[in-house]
């Protein structure tokens, strides 16, 4: 009778596996996420409801609970769309990529820019999830930069090729839109993306980098130092070669 159960269910899993499994579960929490965002606008008109005035008010304390509250507030279901599929993109490219640091960078572009809008945001309800939405395609992009790791960086050009244009949403240049939003929350992703560069995924090394230093031709060197006795060369008595080798409204 055998010691130990093998089964296959006690098997580690693979790396394809694994794969599978890291793949399923980011898109499983962004689509939560996105999910809850049209919950909330759901249950709002279902209720005939008006959920502005959780938003974010600079300056006033009531308009603090719109740090936490604004991301899930959309004034229709056009400004809902526009923020449900960059985001649900986004969020995924961030936790597929960047795993166990996604949720502490999802976090922090979420408090920060919320915190940045009330401090200097213009006098008027803030809401909805596109200050998140910058700062997540400010984070993917300037992170693969600042990693400089091929992979990182063509999701960052992805962002931009399909999200290019968001770029003047930092801007005031139209009504009714919360550009302070989109401002800090690409200001978060930036800075964040640089304080967290050497946290995440490790840039793989180029298999040349690996490679040993070639040798120099101190060996010849050394053996000829070695056949010279002190009494051949006195001068070498108190001399001693030493080699330092160095290593190196609406948003």
């Amino acid at each position: 009778m055998p010691i130990f159960d093998y089964h296959p269910r006690n098997q580690e899993p693979t790396d394809k596996e694994m794969e599978k499994k890291i793949f399923r579960y980011s898109l499983l929490f962004s689509v939560i996420i996105v999910g809850i965002f049209w919950l909330v606008k759901l249950i709002e008109n279902l209720y005939n409801l008006d959920l502005t005035e959780y938003g974010i008010l600079p300056l006033q304390i009531e308009g603090l609970r719109g740090i936490i509250f604004s991301p899930f507030i959309h004034s229709n279901y056009d400004h809902l769309l526009s923020n449900s599929i960059p985001f649900l993109i986004l969020s995924f490219a961030l936790f597929y990529f960047y795993r166990n640091l996604s949720y502490r960078i999802l976090f922090l572009i979420y408090i920060l820019s919320g915190i940045c809008v009330w401090l200097g945001g213009r006098d008027s309800y803030h809401i909805g999830a596109s200050g998140i939405v910058y700062g997540l395609a400010a984070f993917l992009f300037s992170s693969g930069v600042f990693r400089k790791d091929a992979n990182l960086l063509t999701i960052g050009i992805i962002v931009v090729f399909l999200y290019g244009s968001m770029f003047w949403g930092i801007f005031p240049l139209k009504p009714g839109i919360s550009w302070e939003s989109h401002l800090w929350g690409s200001a978060s992703g930036f800075l964040l993306a640089f304080y967290y560069r050497h946290q995440g995924p490790v840039r793989p090394v180029s298999s040349w980098e690996n490679e040993p230093e070639e040798e120099d031709d101190d060996s010849e060197f050394e053996e000829f130092n070695e056949e010279i006795t002190p009494e051949e060369d006195p001068g070498t008595q108190n001399h001693v070669d030493t080699w330092d080798t160095v290593e190196k409204g609406k948003s």
